[in-house]
């Protein structure tokens, strides 16, 4: 995952940029960048968070009302600070583009752009082939002025070629800002107005609340297969290109998007309110004593508050987060996850001390943190350690863009609840049951019908991941990690 922004402003950039970047910061903490245009580019892109690349000399220098802006969550590792969003090429008309998701099909993307149209990608970012495929389509048209209809047929191009997930916002000079969204919408994207002056404001991002901070209203969702166009003129133009089942990523909810965000018209917040009052009733099935408990900052707050209201138990934070840590699931390589879960939690011993505590937490992954989590309750004295996941087990690699990609890290892969509650050391795991989950997002949303849930059940929603896809690309992670990785043209 990661946060992407467009915005087509009356005034410089910049700052609304820089802001909306801080409020998706939890999407990607890897690298950030942003390129603005007034004429010309301007760009500045850096490995780390975003307070720290930019400074007041790249308020000066990165001048325009046209920019975009990224957050960069690797999902093949580290990456090098060139590797950062959004991308640049220079014809036809110079064109940048930043996106989220990951495009299955990207080393066939890079031979074909190579031996066909000539075009070399020079990085690991997949956005790349987005962009160069996007941008090919566009010059076989030979448009010397684009109209809308040049850009849906670009688009249509990109939806025909690129396999994967991706929600792309770009800019082509002096032409307009363009946004769209997979067939199947897997990931968020949305866009609002902000009418300050003869012509109105757009802007472009991965979560509404990006845009509320900018102080964008009448925000709605791209849909699955649409493509937006604002033109130099601010006319919008909107066309649905393609048309499959919306199936957007449950994960959003359980994880990633903050709760003040709506992701296709379900608020995060009441979402996960709704999956602990549903795993109350799983809970309440295990006839277990419960003397407290005690949520896994931040993300399980909200479900366990509920828990414990609709089990009538004491709520306690006896985990106290260090707010400078980054979030631990999107830790680069599982080394920092290990070492940072420590560091980033410091349990109350007092609240521990003689009691059976049930632990909450979104998921359980590769293990490592609620492993980390259940010891250090042992160490301060519980008597017994209930383990509760609102999401279900995670068994299956994720292609879409979470850095869940080889089978081995699961730990439910191949165990049931009593051999995964043994592995991570607790006296009981209770996970929550995909209807559920299912059923939490569609009482915000009754419209959703469809999800991508893959990384529970392996059911990819676009169709053509095949068995050989999944090990190449295992494969090909692997060889990344350990540095190995050539990308042969």
């Amino acid at each position: 995952m990661c946060g992407v922004i467009g915005i087509f402003s009356n005034d410089h950039v910049f700052r609304d940029l820089y802001q909306g970047l801080l409020a998706i910061q939890h999407r990607g903490q890897d690298a950030a960048g942003i390129i603005t245009y007034d004429g010309r580019f301007h760009t500045k892109k850096g490995n780390g968070l975003v307070r720290d690349i930019f400074t007041a000399e790249h308020a000066q220098r990165l001048t325009g009302n046209i920019g975009l802006g990224h957050t960069r969550y690797p999902t093949i590792g580290g990456g090098r600070g060139e590797d950062a969003q959004p991308f640049q090429v220079n014809s036809p008309f110079g064109i940048i583009m930043a996106h989220n998701g990951n495009v299955v099909n990207y080393a066939e993307l890079k031979r074909l752009l190579f031996e066909k149209y000539h075009r070399l990608l020079n990085s690991d970012n997949d956005v790349e082939s987005i962009l160069n495929v996007f941008a090919q389509e566009l010059a076989d048209q030979k448009a010397r002025k684009l109209l809308p209809e040049h850009v849906f047929k670009a688009v249509a191009g990109v939806f025909k070629k690129v396999k994967g997930s991706y929600s792309v916002v770009a800019y082509i000079a002096e032409q307009g800002l363009v946004a769209f969204r997979d067939p199947y919408g897997i990931k968020p994207l949305v866009y609002g107005v902000r009418r300050d002056g003869i012509l109105p404001s757009y802007a472009v991002a991965s979560e509404s609340v990006s845009l509320n901070i900018m102080n964008f209203g009448e925000i709605k969702d791209i849909e699955a297969g649409q493509a937006v166009f604002i033109d130099q003129s601010r006319n919008f133009h909107s066309r649905r290109i393609a048309r499959r089942p919306h199936s957007p990523c449950l994960f959003e909810w359980v994880y990633f998007a903050r709760p003040d965000s709506f992701i296709d018209d379900a608020n995060v917040y009441r979402c996960r309110v709704n999956l602990g009052r549903l795993l109350a009733e799983e809970i309440k099935k295990q006839n277990l004593h419960i003397d407290v408990v005690v949520p896994v900052p931040d993300s399980a707050r909200d479900a366990a508050i509920e828990i414990a209201r609709k089990l009538d138990l004491k709520y306690r934070e006896a985990l106290v987060k260090n707010r400078y840590i980054g979030r631990t699931f999107i830790m680069p390589d599982n080394d920092e996850r290990k070492t940072s879960v420590r560091t980033k939690l410091n349990p109350i011993a007092g609240e521990f001390k003689d009691k059976d505590v049930l632990l909450v937490d979104d998921s359980i992954v590769r293990g490592n943190t609620s492993r980390a989590i259940i010891k250090m309750a042992r160490e301060c004295g519980a008597k017994h350690v209930y383990f509760a996941a609102y999401s279900p087990p995670l068994r299956y690699p994720c292609v879409y863009g979470i850095d869940m990609q080889t089978r081995t890290e699961f730990v439910a892969r191949h165990s049931d609840v009593e051999q995964i509650a043994k592995k991570i050391g607790a006296d009981r795991v209770i996970y929550q049951t995909l209807d559920n989950l299912k059923k939490a997002v569609r009482m915000e949303n009754k419209k959703l019908k469809n999800f991508c849930a893959a990384c529970f059940d392996g059911c990819y929603v676009t169709g053509d991941v095949t068995p050989e896809m999944l090990k190449t690309i295992e494969k090909e992670r692997k060889a990344i990690q350990e540095g190995q990785l050539e990308l042969n043209i």
